[in-house]
């Protein structure tokens, strides 16, 4: 589960591209109970959600032409040209070269072999989110690709991620972790796109999970705020309860609330 004890690998930053970020932020204000505080022009009007006074996402408004609505993973890097060399390396692309972002740190935003749009932070004054794996925070990250081996080699090699196998009825899941941290620290997951009709036709993408207290009650008021249930709320064994969602401008996110460990 994510924390913020942020190492080389570990999902670190999360944002929203919109169309519309005051609309947006009216919509995950409502859902979550975040605030939202917009940004200056210095920023280009960049602004950041909190979650119980610690900030926790950022997001801004990006023109329907320039790129569809979706939520960005950032992931932790000591060095972000050095990642941008490996992206290229390893038969991704490069989409914004690495760039400082005034003192807080310096970011870069990829794309992988099989187009998926992903980023990586550089920190220096500003670590990450102040807050993940809590309610209403960033819990969990899932991929969705064509090919799953490809794809955990492409980011072995990018982020030096490790993988393990978990069973589940019906198959195995692909989980993710930071170098030497050991399954333990598991982050996120690796799904074949094919095997999810819902993600095949909306196509490959870095879906994010938030913990949630009631995954019913934010399903019913996604859908009340004008979002959409792409998936109703189902039970998982020893994982949790979650629903796959879309915010009004199309955005795809996932909502969870975990098991209780029985440890």
């Amino acid at each position: 589960m994510l924390t913020t004890r942020y190492v080389t690998g570990s999902p670190s930053w999360i944002d929203l591209g919109t169309p519309d970020i005051d609309a947006a932020a009216a919509f995950y204000t409502g859902l979550f109970g975040w605030t939202f505080r917009p940004g200056g022009p210095e920023v280009g009007g960049y602004g950041t959600f909190q979650a119980a006074g610690k900030t926790i996402a950022g997001g801004m408004t990006v023109p329907a032409e320039q790129s569809g609505p979706a939520w960005n993973v950032y992931f932790q890097t000591p060095d972000a040209d050095a990642t941008a060399k490996a992206v290229e390396q390893g038969g991704g692309s490069i989409t914004f070269q690495p760039v400082d972002v005034m003192e807080l740190g310096r970011s870069a935003y990829f794309r992988d072999p099989a187009g998926v749009g992903f980023s990586a932070w550089q920190p220096r004054q500003m670590n990450g989110m102040e807050a993940a794996g809590e309610q209403n925070t960033l819990s969990w990250v899932e991929l969705y690709t064509p090919d799953v081996q490809a794809a955990t080699a492409f980011y072995h090699t990018v982020f030096g991620w490790e993988t393990s196998e978990v069973p589940f009825p019906g198959g195995t899941y692909t989980t993710v972790n930071p170098s030497g941290a050991g399954p333990d620290s598991m982050f996120g997951g690796v799904v074949p796109i094919d095997s999810d009709p819902l993600e095949a036709e909306a196509g490959p993408y870095w879906m994010p999970y938030y913990e949630v207290a009631d995954a019913d009650a934010i399903a019913a008021k996604a859908q009340e705020l004008g979002g959409q249930v792409r998936m109703a709320p189902v039970d998982m064994a020893d994982v949790g309860r979650f629903a796959k969602l879309a915010d009004p401008h199309g955005a795809r996110f996932a909502i969870i609330k975990s098991a209780t460990p029985t440890s």
